[in-house]
């Protein structure tokens, strides 16, 4: 606890570390490998216009709304909202901090797996099967990657690199915007010197140009279909990392007459370019090797890329270790921010020290995250996700990512659209950028936003309801599981947040 005397707010040394902080946020693993599956599903080249449209309409709006949010009220999302409408306010806040926090535990599960997969891109990854023990499966029955992935997850080893970037993150967070900045100045620029040697390399591939020419070439009649609209607006909206209330806790720590709309604008210019070199040398390799990408992001990120890799000419280790530090960077300047996030949140509220509020996020985000690597092996046919782990996380990321978000973004628009009005937002935007925002920003927070995210959200509910909850359709074992996980996420989220957002005692903050 403090003397009595409240610590000045932190804030970043420059513009450039909130910009590598920011875009190091939103790029992450989703980034480098969905996009390019989402573009081969929607049309190829035709999946830019609608892509284009969302990042104008949707993407740079909503981050300038989440950016101004943060520089006006200097906190995190629940204090920033709770200023704007009271309890109600804050209790929204913190359900999206909070759906936030269960996407936090099992994506750095997944950045365990990303160093296991790295570990193995020295030498076994690359042989041509080898044997699964936990599964019953003799060398020769699974080939690699995929052996290789399943076998990590069904040995204990897989929870100690979990663990391990548990412990990362809270050192890069530990000492708040200055440690954030020293790692994202070293991430952010490798990620994107990686990505255009991955590029080259496709380009120099045979047929390689010839995927290029794919990517960029449209097909037009794809166009009339509603998902193809419907995938853009969410790419969109994920890759942004909006609805998280990242980009709001980051803003917070921005001077108070810092250029939002610029800020904004070089953010999402940042993360759609490093998409667009990641549907590149996506394309480029998996054409040249008669790859389809057309797989989930973790199937993608584990089987399709990697399988691609190892048959590279040449050169198979090298490329190979350089696209899972790729991921690597791309994750942890990702995962930092979530967690950073949460405690900008509960440091704002509650004005307890940095330190303690970390223990506490890192004991029981460490915790949580190793439900998701638990090597108890469910399904031996791998007829669905194999070990436990892995299924416990499917079910969690359908509700927390595919839902929470959307809800989060939807929410967001209504009280800084109607509750505290645009109009001011834009005001105090428009005090301190030469880009001045005109009412059609207004426009966009108030009718046009919502009702977009509203009509995805919609539309992703009456698909549950024509097929089920999400994992009933499985195995009949399952549906127990599926439910137990939906309720579980509700309850953490909706419990927590009603909680969270009572009336309390102030106390003192050591930053």
């Amino acid at each position: 606890m403090s003397d009595g005397t409240t610590q000045p707010r932190q804030v970043w040394s420059s513009k450039l570390g909130f910009i590598f902080a920011a875009s190091g946020s939103a790029i992450g693993l989703g980034n480098i490998v969905f996009f390019g599956a989402n573009a081969y599903k929607y049309g190829a080249g035709a999946f830019y216009l609608p892509y284009l449209i969302a990042l104008i309409f949707i993407g740079v709006p909503f981050m300038m709304m989440e950016i101004g949010l943060g520089v006006r009220f200097n906190r995190g999302l629940p204090e920033a909202l709770h200023h704007i409408a009271g309890r109600k306010g804050e209790f929204f806040g913190w359900w999206g901090i909070l759906n936030a926090t269960v996407i936090a535990t099992y994506y750095i599960a997944i950045l365990g797996w990303v160093v296991g997969m790295l570990v193995g891109a020295f030498g076994p990854l690359w042989k041509s099967s080898q044997s699964l023990p936990a599964f019953g499966m003799p060398e020769g029955v699974l080939p690699n990657p995929f052996a290789y992935f399943f076998d990590m997850l069904s040995r204990p080893y897989a929870m100690i690199f979990v663990a391990l970037m548990w412990l990362i993150n809270i050192m890069v967070v530990w000492r708040g915007t200055k440690t954030i900045e020293k790692a994202v100045k070293v991430c952010v620029p490798l990620m994107w010197v990686f990505m255009i040697i991955l590029i080259i390399r496709g380009l120099t591939l045979p047929s390689g140009p010839q995927g290029l020419r794919l990517l960029f070439t449209p097909n037009w009649d794809i166009m009339n279909n509603p998902d193809v609209w419907k995938g853009a607006f969410a790419q969109i909206f994920f890759s942004l990392s909006l609805g998280f209330g990242i980009m709001t806790a980051y803003a917070s720590y921005l001077p108070k007459n810092s250029d939002c709309s610029a800020n904004a604008m070089m953010v999402s210019f940042m993360n759609c370019s490093f998409e667009f070199l990641a549907g590149v040398a996506i394309f480029t390799i998996l054409f040249s090797l008669s790859i389809v990408p057309k797989a989930s992001t973790l199937a993608m990120t584990f089987f399709v890329l990697p399988s691609g890799i190892a048959r590279f000419p040449v050169g198979v280790t090298t490329f190979g270790v350089m696209f899972f530090v790729l991921l690597l960077l791309a994750g942890i300047s990702s995962s930092v921010s979530l967690v950073e996030a949460l405690a900008t949140a509960i440091i704002d509220k509650y004005r307890i020290s940095r330190a303690r509020t970390l223990l506490y996020i890192g004991g029981i985000g460490t915790l949580i995250s190793l439900l998701f690597a638990l090597p108890f092996v469910v399904d031996s046919g791998l007829d669905d996700n194999g070990t436990l782990g892995l299924t416990l996380l499917d079910l969690s990321d359908h509700w927390a990512f595919g839902y929470g978000l959307l809800f989060m973004g939807f929410f967001e628009s209504i009280f800084i659209g109607w509750i505290l009005g645009s109009g001011k937002l834009r005001e105090s935007i428009n005090a301190n950028t030469k880009i001045k925002l005109g009412p059609w920003f207004d426009f966009i927070i108030r009718f046009f936003g919502p009702l977009a995210v509203l009509s995805v959200i919609i539309a992703s509910i009456v698909g549950e309801c024509k097929d089920g909850l999400y994992g009933t359709s499985m195995a009949t074992g399952w549906a127990p599981l599926a439910i137990v996980v939906f309720t579980t996420w509700l309850v953490f989220t909706t419990g927590g947040a009603f909680v969270l957002s009572r009336e309390r005692k102030e106390k003192e903050v050591v930053e």
